[in-house]
């Protein structure tokens, strides 16, 4: 089934952005809009010394953060969304979230290296930091990008109290997340970005791509966790599967 999933994912893309000049390119362009303006903004806020650092800091930190913020917050609704294909065929619930997991995974990848693209102008060896150093915490983005997502959905199949909930907390913790701004900033509050998840999946990437170098015992841990997540989720769904034709 993965070539059907695959398909319907991108058919999805295309779909999304017919008869459109630009198509899927405007999910990078998107991105750069909001990075140039959101620097210009608070780059002067803040008075950053080195605007061409910034600029990558919060270009890398934000379209991370879209992705991140893009497949939990669709997550609630998928299966109300897929409501009569799950009341009128056999298909295991795991195709939706495998479907919507494809979905967001080409999302990132059309915005994610457009961006980069254009970023390297401002640090020349960000795409050789990507192939060398960022291949781990992509995969811990691209895991934890599947399996908290379907522990949402299956949660909110169950709770309609998590379509109000999941938009609010994510603006939370965007706002309490350092991406507009450094992590030093928080000063006592730094140990919210410590207990932040979603931070703790997107700063690797920052970092690996910013530095030059991997942090491979925390990148190792994550793995792990992550790893336990996706077996966590698929035992979920597997459980939870029988009940969601009487939730939706």
């Amino acid at each position: 089934m993965r070539r059907v999933w695959w398909f319907t994912a991108t058919s999805r893309t295309k779909a999304r952005f017919v008869r459109t000049f630009f198509g899927s390119f405007w999910l990078g362009l998107s991105n750069l809009f909001s990075i140039a303006i959101l620097a210009i903004v608070y780059g002067t806020v803040f008075k950053v010394q080195d605007f061409n650092t910034y600029v990558v800091y919060l270009g890398l930190g934000l379209v991370v953060w879209n992705s991140i913020a893009a497949a939990i917050g669709s997550a609630p609704n998928l299966f109300e969304h897929n409501h009569a294909h799950v009341h009128n065929t056999n298909l295991n619930p795991v195709f939706y979230t495998l479907e919507e997991w494809a979905f967001q995974l080409q999302t990132f990848v059309q915005s994610f290296l457009l961006v980069i693209l254009a970023l390297s102008f401002f640090q020349h060896d960000l795409l050789l930091n990507l192939l060398l150093f960022g291949w781990l915490p992509i995969l811990n983005f691209l895991l934890f990008l599947y399996w908290l997502p379907v522990c949402v959905c299956l949660l909110g199949a169950r709770y309609r109290d998590l379509y109000q909930l999941v938009p609010i907390v994510l603006q939370l913790a965007f706002l309490l997340s350092p991406i507009l701004y450094k992590k030093e900033s928080l000063g006592a509050m730094v140990w919210t970005a410590d207990l932040n998840p979603l931070y703790r999946i997107l700063s690797p990437i920052r970092h690996s791509l910013m530095a030059g170098e991997i942090q491979l015992e925390p990148s190792l841990l994550l793995l792990a966790l992550n790893l336990f997540g996706v077996w966590l989720s698929l035992r979920f769904i597997n459980r939870e599967g029988p009940n969601l034709p009487f939730l939706i």
